[in-house]
């Protein structure tokens, strides 16, 4: 994975989000892996999130958390790293800091 991402403070607010909500990263993984098995050699991590936002609001009953729209390219890369074997499913491009 080539690109990069500048810490600008997001990382943090990330860290603490993904610390306190491990629910958000066990469904990323869950829903990724689906689209894999499906057969899918690339996909969106904005679909995923989507799917996350429609499975805690609508599927289940339980605490409600906000999935914030800057989190989505860490969960990405974060997925990318922990499953290198996945590399480049997700997209990805540089981030600059605001």
């Amino acid at each position: 994975m080539t690109n990069k991402i500048f810490d600008d403070g997001l990382h943090a607010k990330w860290q603490k989000f993904h610390h306190d909500n491990p629910l958000v990263y066990n469904l990323f993984k869950r829903f990724t892996f689906q689209a894999i098995q499906a057969g899918r050699k690339n996909y969106s991590v904005n679909a995923i999130f989507e799917r996350i936002r429609w499975h805690t609001d609508i599927e289940t009953c339980g605490d409600e958390f906000k999935l914030n729209n800057n989190h989505r390219a860490y969960y990405g890369r974060k997925f990318m790293r922990d499953y290198p074997k996945y590399d480049g499913f997700f997209r990805t491009r540089d981030t600059k800091s605001a």
